[in-house]
C-alpha cells in the first residue's frame, strides 16, 4: 500500500514541469525526470552540481538580483534562465520559493520551471518591430503626441521633447504650459476644445510654443480626438516645425505690402 510520501513522490516524478531543489549554496539536491530529460543528464550526474549556471553573461546581474530575494522576505522570486538543453538554447521561467528553518534561515529552495522560449521569442520580435516602427515614425517630418481631455500629456515623441528642451517624466505636464503668450494661440486652443466636445476632427492650425530655454518656435498641428462610447477620451496628433516657413511667409507678406505701397 502506497504511503502519502510515495504518492507525493509519484506526482512530482510525473510532472511535465521542471522541478528542482537546491541548497542555499546553489547545489542541486533533487531533480525530477523532466529536468533530467531537458538537460540530457542523469540524476546522479546532476545531484551536487551547481544549479542555474549563467550561459549568457549579460543576464548574470539580473539573475543574481532576483536570487537575492530568496534570502529575505518574501523569500521567493521569478527568474528567466536561458540555458543549453537537448533542444538547443531554451528560456526556462522559474518560480522559486525558500524552505525556512525558523523565521528567516533558508535550509533549501524549491523551483518549478516551464519552457517559455516561444513567448520570450515573440516578445523580442514585438519589441524589435516596435523599435523599427518607432524609427520609421520618428524619421519623418511629423512629431507625434497624445494628451488627455484635461490637456495632460501621456505621450510625447523624443523629437518633441528635444524641441521643447524637456526630459522624459520631467518638467511641465500640461501641453498648454508650453504655449507662448502670442494671442494667435487662442484660436488653436479653441479648435482642440471643439474637437473634444464634438468628437470630430478639426482642420490643422498653428501654435507658437516656448522651449525650456525661452526660445519660441511655430508648429503646425494636425490632431484627431479618440472617441469611446460617444465621448472623446484623448487627443492624438502630430506637429511639424514651421518656424522657417512662417518667417518666409511673413517676409513675402511684408514684400507684398511694400510693392503695393510703391504702386500707390
Amino acid at each position: 500500500m502506497d504511503t502519502g510520501g510515495d504518492m507525493y513522490q509519484e506526482l512530482v516524478e510525473q510532472q511535465k514541469d521542471y522541478i528542482v531543489k537546491f541548497s542555499p549554496e546553489g547545489r542541486l539536491l533533487y531533480v525530477n525526470p523532466a529536468y533530467c530529460e531537458l538537460v540530457g543528464k542523469t540524476k546522479e550526474e546532476l545531484i551536487g552540481s551547481i544549479f542555474m549556471p549563467v550561459i549568457e553573461r549579460q543576464y548574470a546581474d539580473v539573475i543574481a538580483t532576483q536570487l537575492v530575494k530568496l534570502f529575505r522576505p518574501p523569500f521567493a522570486c521569478y527568474v528567466d534562465q536561458w540555458m543549453q538543453t537537448r533542444k538547443g538554447m531554451r528560456c526556462i521561467s522559474w518560480s522559486a520559493r525558500s524552505l525556512l528553518e525558523g523565521a528567516d534561515t533558508v535550509r533549501a529552495i524549491i523551483a518549478v520551471g516551464r519552457d517559455s522560449t516561444q513567448t520570450k521569442t515573440q516578445e523580442k520580435a514585438i519589441q524589435k518591430r516596435d523599435r523599427e516602427l518607432m524609427l520609421v515614425v520618428e524619421s519623418g517630418k511629423q512629431m507625434y503626441y497624445s494628451h488627455t481631455p484635461d490637456h495632460v500629456m501621456n505621450y510625447v515623441s523624443p523629437r518633441i521633447r528635444k524641441l521643447l528642451g524637456c526630459r522624459p517624466r520631467a518638467g511641465k505636464r500640461l501641453w498648454t504650459d508650453y504655449l507662448s503668450k502670442n494671442p494667435a494661440n487662442a484660436a488653436g486652443l479653441e479648435r482642440t476644445l471643439r474637437a473634444l466636445e464634438s468628437g470630430r476632427r478639426e482642420p490643422p492650425y498653428r501654435l507658437e510654443l516656448v522651449s525650456g530655454n525661452g526660445d519660441t518656435f511655430w508648429v503646425e498641428v494636425n490632431e484627431i480626438p479618440v472617441v469611446k462610447e460617444g465621448k472623446a477620451v484623448a487627443i492624438v496628433g502630430s506637429l511639424v516645425d514651421v518656424t522657417d516657413k512662417k518667417q518666409v511667409e511673413e517676409g513675402l507678406a511684408e514684400a507684398d505690402l511694400l510693392i503695393k505701397g510703391l504702386r500707390a
